[in-house]
């Protein structure tokens, strides 16, 4: 095996195990035996369990991060939305283990490369995208991000759900999810307010 053959493997061991039993759970001893190597190869390839973590962690991100982006800038209006929901959704059916590993809490002090920076940049995007919309529609362009927050939110949330549930199909958790936003979006007004049944519960 050559040595980008060997750190590949190694690479697919860690995600699997980081997947299976979190990055505390698992071992550099598990990970070396399951290579079938001995430790120092693993040291060598990754300088320990965290730096094997690091890449493991930056590949899943640069995966999903390019699904999630691409639906969000190659599509128009309502189906920006219906394949940023599918793209999540889609990543999560192939990339189980990945993403697992991404909705944990990461042990890397890090700014970038984790779940909540992946959505904060999906946040801003949908938020440029809604100033636009919303300006065109004479609605005010600076309440966007309040909405990106909220869009982006539902579709997170519901995607770690479907994480375990897996049913229905993520064709249909996505024409839902797509139901809610858009028809709700089509329909804002202008300047919401409360009912007065808030006043006295």
């Amino acid at each position: 095996m050559t040595g980008t053959q060997r750190r590949e493997q190694l690479i697919e061991i860690g995600r699997a195990l980081f997947a299976e039993r979190g990055y505390e759970g698992a071992s550099i001893e598990e990970i070396a035996q399951r290579a079938q190597v001995s430790k120092p190869v693993v040291y060598e390839h990754f300088g320990g369990k965290e730096g094997l973590y690091a890449v493991v962690v930056d590949r899943e991100m640069t995966i999903l991060m390019s699904m999630v982006t691409e639906s969000l800038t190659r599509n128009r209006s309502r189906v920006r939305v219906e394949r940023a929901a599918l793209a999540l959704l889609t990543y999560i059916e192939e990339r189980t283990e990945g993403f697992r590993i991404l909705v944990r809490d990461s042990p890397v002090a890090a700014e970038e490369g984790t779940y909540s920076s992946l959505l904060n940049e999906a946040m801003r995007q949908v938020g440029q995208l809604l100033a636009g919309d919303f300006s065109r529609r004479g609605l005010n362009p600076e309440l966007a991000p309040l909405y990106a927050q909220a869009l982006v939110g539902m579709v997170a949330t519901t995607a770690t759900w479907w994480l375990d549930e897996r049913t229905p199909s993520k064709e249909v958790v996505a024409a839902h999810l797509v139901n809610l936003c858009w028809n709700g979006l089509t329909r804002l007004e202008a300047d919401p307010t409360l009912g007065n049944d808030h006043l006295n519960p």
